[in-house]
């Protein structure tokens, strides 16, 4: 046999035996790693982490909490672009090799023996699936080979598009976004269908690095990355050279975008959040929890509205504090680099934007505010915050940062971030549930949330509660209260306490009527002293309020306990619904990602369609903030009482201290002002038959808020922004008066009850217990006039001790 058909059997032979022997180490290496490898069959019923999700009643999103960003979608979804960018850059051989391409693996390889470094695996899409669901990124061989032999199994269980679908939506593209989907609305806060040809191969280059080549931390890294994918798919003609150059040419802009909620309700969103922790601990961030909430959405930019206005207002009254902080000349000479400090800095309540003075003369300003472009203010834009005759130049200078807000008519204006916080929340009458809470300016720069957790002096806003007692206790709203002055206190420490009038006038004797719409601070202790402060305080819970957070004295009637702005408002609710004490709630109905419901409120309002037998686990959960949870209405107050309260609180906006609500042009409208010692609180609680809301505002830091910041002058115009905007184009919804009620003609001068037909009488709506008895002597209005003006002078000289 020739020599050279010798040297060919020789080398046949040993590659017949080396290919043999590769077969029989694979195969040996498979039976030794094969008992301890995972099930590659559970990735059919593979349930992909997704995020919490929080909605209004009306299914508009309020806020998403998740520990990954992931947004699931079927390959059938996915732009037939972006599919081919990712093949182009990760495994061009993808729908060639069944799991493992020969190739790579031999790159790689040589790569190893010629370097010695691991630098390039020779994965597949494949064998990066295997490893993201089973695996560790741990560069080892023995991994490898756990990542080849499952890749194997996958392309036997599973069809090349399963798998590129369970690839796209599971792999890590940085900045916390898990899939695609996810990515897209992270980087450029767009649908993967909105993306151009050049941002699906920023996406497909992040693989091999997300945390280093994505175009927020690394903008260039990401470019030279993209361009690569770009290129590697005009090699692979899947674009034209006219949409290669096209897409090179764009730039790469770093911007991280958040999860877009519709409704503006980042204090509700965390509430919920609580709620679903509580029940479920961390796992209630990825199982895909959709949470359905009482919020209006209407009502909610309604009071996020009221309460922003209301606190720039007064913000406004009380001078400008200056610029926020100055930049240096360098930063300000660079257009680039004043725009990224303004940008970090963002927009605060959503409307108060960072803007740098670029220019400045007597007359104005030119600022750059970044997002929004260049403004010049000037005239009115300053007016407000301009010293008299000082030019502009003297108290803006450039490189001073400032905040900037839209006019309504279409120019910007100088601002300021508020230092006064405050809150609104508003509840249906008829269950209690919360329609909007707003808990501050910002939520993003204080999350404490004001609506739920500040612990306020409540005021004259308390004194209602009061007067309702004395009703159900037999009083009527035309009994008589001395308005005169007293002096409290105890003979044995030496300590006396001398309370006033708002006015610091009296008034001598008044009905209740009167001294509630005018919040008579003198007849409101006279009324308590009357009642019985032990007996009083005692019956505190008749209206959900925390009777340990109120004194157990005669200043109670002043309101110096504290309330959160929630539970005054909810103590109000027994006047607009008869008479029934509610459980404020938040949380609807809780269901899985797949619609499966967990838990419902037993309540038709829970429900999505009418319901009669309300389905769902009834689980019990609190927050930070109390239960937020469903419970039904109790009896509190007789329906009488509660309806005469409703008209006596109507006259303070009739008539008292609430008079600027007229303006609303209503006649359904009731409430009450408060405004506590020294103007360190200022409330205004109001209500009709189908919406109760409350309006406070105060410092954090309890200091006062100022010369007459009345309740009706501070928190007031905030609760009517909140109720014109919320009843719009509604009818009035008056409170029926309850058929336990009856009609009587009394005197006004003794308030005693007289004949139908006596001309001196007046008609009163009163209960039965209520009703006086006809006096044999009716006595003349003439008889006593001091006791129906009050005596001032003698009062004044002779005050009544009260110890």
């Amino acid at each position: 046999m020739p020599l050279f058909l010798r040297v060919i059997l020789a080398l046949l032979s040993l590659a017949v035996g080396a290919g043999m022997a590769a077969i029989a180490v694979f195969l040996g290496l498979y039976l030794y790693y094969a008992p301890g490898l995972p099930a590659v069959d559970s990735l059919r019923e593979v349930r992909l982490q997704t995020p919490m999700q929080v909605y209004s009643s009306d299914g508009h999103l309020l806020g998403e909490f998740a520990e990954q960003r992931r947004e699931p979608l079927a390959i059938s979804e996915m732009p037939e672009r972006l599919l081919q960018a990712f093949i182009a850059a990760e495994d061009e051989r993808f729908y060639q090799h069944r799991g493992v391409d020969p190739l790579g693996l031999l790159r790689a390889g040589i790569h190893v023996f010629s370097t010695g470094e691991r630098t390039q695996g020779g994965s597949t899409i494949t064998m990066q699936l295997a490893r993201n669901f089973f695996l560790t990124r741990d560069r080892t061989y023995e991994r490898k080979i756990r990542e080849i032999f499952l890749a194997l199994q996958i392309e036997r269980e599973l069809t090349k598009d399963q798998i590129l679908e369970l690839y796209l939506n599971k792999i890590f593209l940085g900045q916390r976004a898990y899939g695609v989907a996810a990515a897209a609305k992270v980087y450029f806060g767009r649908d993967l269908e909105e993306l151009e040809l050049d941002q699906m191969a920023i996406l497909a280059a992040l693989p091999k690095a997300p945390s280093t080549t994505n175009p927020i931390t690394s903008p260039e890294r990401a470019r030279n990355r993209r361009d690569y994918v770009l290129r590697r798919m005009l090699q692979l003609d899947l674009i034209t050279p006219e949409e290669h150059a096209k897409a090179v040419a764009r730039p790469v802009l770093g911007q991280r975008h958040a999860a877009n909620a519709e409704v503006d309700a980042p204090w509700v969103a965390e509430a919920a959040r609580q709620v679903a922790v509580n029940l479920w601990g961390e796992d209630a961030y990825v199982r895909g929890l959709r949470i359905y909430t009482t919020i209006d959405g209407d009502a909610q930019e309604a009071a996020n509205a009221a309460l922003r206005e209301g606190l720039l207002d007064y913000d406004q009254r009380h001078g400008y504090r200056g610029p926020e902080m100055g930049l240096d000349a360098s930063v300000v000479d660079d257009p680039e680099a004043r725009r990224q400090v303004l940008a970090e800095m963002g927009p605060s309540g959503g409307l108060l934007f960072p803007a740098v003075v670029v220019e400045s003369d007597r007359e104005g300003v030119l600022v750059d505010g970044a997002t929004v472009g260049e403004h010049r203010l000037a005239g009115e834009d300053l007016a407000w915050a301009k010293p008299a005759e000082e030019p502009v130049s003297e108290w803006l200078q450039r490189g001073d940062v400032v905040r900037i807000r839209p006019t309504t008519e279409g120019g910007w204006r100088l601002s300021q971030v508020p230092e006064v916080t405050g809150a609104v929340v508003a509840q249906a009458p008829d269950d209690g549930a919360i329609l909007a809470l707003a808990g501050g300016f910002d939520f993003f720069t204080q999350r404490f949330n004001h609506a739920l957790q500040a612990e306020r002096q409540p005021g004259s806003a308390f004194k209602p509660l009061l007067y309702a007692l004395a009703l159900q206790d037999g009083m009527m709203p035309s009994s008589t209260l001395m308005d005169a002055p007293l002096v409290l206190g105890d003979p044995a420490l030496g300590a006396e306490w001398r309370p006033e009038n708002y006015s610091r006038s009296f008034h001598g004797a008044t009905t209740m009527r009167e001294a509630l719409a005018n919040s008579r601070n003198l007849a409101s202790i006279r009324l308590l002293n009357t009642l019985g402060v032990d007996k009083t305080h005692g019956e505190l819970d008749q209206f959900g309020v925390r009777r340990a957070q109120h004194p157990r004295n005669l200043s109670m009637a002043l309101g110096t306990g504290t309330v959160t702005p929630m539970e005054i408002n909810n103590a109000y609710i027994p006047f607009a619904n008869g008479g029934q004490l509610t459980t404020p709630w938040l949380i609807a109905r809780i269901e899985e990602v797949d619609g499966t419901l967990i838990y419902q409120a037993p309540t038709e309002r829970a429900c999505p369609a009418p319901c009669d037998d309300p389905a769902g686990q009834q689980l019990e959960f609190v927050t930070a903030q109390g239960p937020l949870q469903f419970a039904d209405p109790v009896p509190t107050l007789e329906p009488g009482v509660a309806w005469q309260m409703s008209q006596m609180l109507g006259g303070v906006i009739r008539s008292g201290t609430g008079r600027r609500a007229l303006e609303l042009g209503r006649e359904d409208l009731a409430g009450k002002t408060g405004t506590t010692n020294s103007y360190r609180d200022a409330w205004f609680v109001g209500f009709n038959a189908e919406l109760a809301a409350t309006a406070w505002i105060g410092f954090d830091d309890n200091r006062e808020l100022g010369s007459r910041e009345t309740g009706g002058r501070a928190a007031l115009p905030i609760w009517m922004g909140f109720m014109q905007r919320s009843l719009a184009g509604t009818p009035e919804a008056p409170i029926e008066r309850p058929e336990d009620l009856v009609e009587v003609a009394l005197l006004p001068e003794t308030g005693q009850r007289t004949t139908d037909d006596d001309p001196r009488g007046y008609r009163e709506w009163l209960l039965p217990e209520q009703i006086p008895e006809r006096s044999a002597s009716i006595p003349s209005a003439a008889d006593d006039p001091d006791a129906r003006e009050g005596g001032r002078r003698g009062i004044e000289s002779q005050p009544e001790f009260i110890f």
